[in-house]
């Protein structure tokens, strides 16, 4: 069985993910796979330089996430032309890792951790979407601490995404990580059963 995990910028989607995996899932990320199809030499960086211009590159042809970030995350279209060049080659990638463990793991439970899921209008690749939620104030403010940004730069990337209360209300299944660790663990482990995972 297959669930795609979402949730919004900081919301501790890697923290479900990590604990899922701790308990026996399989994991196939689209952050990784997105770093990997930026990294020099990749045709999807080669497009996305093209596109945005050699001063979002650093110094040793790598990707200046900063930089980018800054354009795409104050501009819409920036965004919309980041997203056109780059996810069909990381939903490709998705498509194919996710097919490969299913059929190697057929009686595992395989988790497909994707930021812009809902976004993207991937529901239906899934069995169940399950989104990893926390209140739009503690959002900003992990993001806040764990990015180093202002309160105006975290809601500038907080507006650039889908409301995490909307993503909440599409979801089959929530998990609320706005409380401890023990907290979010104790739900994981519940999810764990009612998915049938022994």
């Amino acid at each position: 069985m297959n669930i795609g995990l979402t949730g919004g910028i900081a919301t501790g989607k890697s923290t479900v993910s990590s604990l899922l995996v701790k308990k026996g899932a399989l994991l196939v990320d689209a952050d990784a796979i997105a770093r990997d199809v930026m990294l020099p030499g990749q045709p999807v960086l080669t497009a996305v330089t093209n596109f945005f211009g050699q001063a979002i590159l650093q110094a040793d042809g790598t990707l200046d996430r900063k930089k980018l970030g800054n354009i795409v995350f104050n501009d819409k279209e920036a965004l919309k032309a980041l997203n056109d060049i780059s996810h069909p080659e990381i939903r490709k990638q998705l498509n194919e890792r996710m097919k490969e463990l299913e059929k190697l793991n057929p009686e595992t439970l395989i988790v497909i951790d994707i930021p812009l899921l809902i976004e993207s209008g991937l529901q239906s690749m899934f069995e169940q979407v399950l989104v990893v939620y926390v209140p739009r104030d503690i959002q900003k403010l992990r993001l806040m601490q764990r990015d180093s940004l202002s309160a105006d730069e975290a809601e500038a990337r907080l507006h650039a995404q889908m409301d995490i209360e909307v993503k909440k209300t599409m979801a089959d299944l929530v998990i609320d990580n706005s409380d401890s660790l023990a907290t979010t663990e104790q739900q994981v482990n519940e999810l764990w059963l009612q998915l049938g995972q022994l």
